[in-house]
C-alpha cells in the first residue's frame, strides 16, 4: 500500500436511496369509446369536412347576439380577401366544430376561432382573428397581448355575460349576414 492510500480515509460505500413505502406503480387507463370510431377518427372526419378543401380558419359566433353579428359584419367589411370563414354557434357546423374543440355543442358563451390544428376562445380568439386581418389589427393584437390572459378574459367575460342586456338579441338568425 502506498503512503497516499494510507493517508486518505477509507471511501464510504455508496448506497442507493430506497423508499420505505414505495408509491404504487403508475397505471395508464385506456377507455374504449362507445362507438367503433375513436375520438381521433372523429376529429379527422371533422377536419376532412371543414379543412380539406379550404384551410381558412372558421370564426364561430352567437348568431342571435347583436354584438356578435355586428362584430362579424365589421370583420367582413375590413377583410376583402375573406381570410376568415364564419358560422353561427347554433348551426350544425358550429355545433360540430365546438365538439371538435372540446367544448359542449350547446356552449354559446364565447366566440371561438377554429383553425386546422388548434382552437381559440374568448380574448385569445379575438386577438387571433385580429392577426388574420390587415394593418393595423395585427399590431393592435400584439400590443393587447402584453396584458395577461386572465385580465383580457376578465374583460371579455364581463362584456359577454351582459351582451344581451346591453346590445339585445337579433330577431333573425345570423343567416342574413352570411
Amino acid at each position: 500500500m502506498s503512503t497516499l492510500q494510507t493517508l486518505l480515509p477509507p471511501s464510504p460505500t455508496v448506497t442507493r436511496f430506497q423508499w420505505k413505502n414505495p408509491p404504487p406503480p403508475t397505471r395508464v387507463r385506456i377507455y374504449a369509446a362507445a362507438s367503433t370510431s375513436s375520438p381521433v377518427d372523429w376529429v379527422k372526419a371533422t377536419d376532412a369536412e371543414f379543412f380539406q378543401s379550404d384551410i381558412r380558419p372558421i370564426m364561430l359566433f352567437d348568431g342571435v347576439c347583436n354584438l356578435c353579428n355586428g362584430g362579424v359584419r365589421f370583420v367582413r367589411s375590413i377583410d376583402p380577401n375573406r381570410r376568415i370563414r364564419y358560422a353561427p354557434l347554433q348551426s350544425d357546423s358550429g355545433r360540430k366544430l365546438l365538439q371538435r374543440s372540446g367544448r359542449s355543442p350547446d356552449d354559446i358563451s364565447s366566440v371561438v376561432l377554429v383553425e386546422k390544428n388548434r382552437s381559440y376562445i374568448k380574448s385569445e380568439a379575438v386577438l387571433r382573428i385580429m392577426e388574420h386581418l390587415d394593418l393595423p389589427f395585427p399590431q393592435l393584437a400584439l400590443m393587447l397581448k402584453f396584458f395577461p390572459l386572465f385580465v383580457r378574459d376578465f374583460a371579455y367575460d364581463n362584456v359577454a355575460n351582459n351582451r344581451y342586456e346591453i346590445f339585445g338579441r337579433s330577431e333573425t338568425e345570423a343567416c342574413d349576414i352570411l
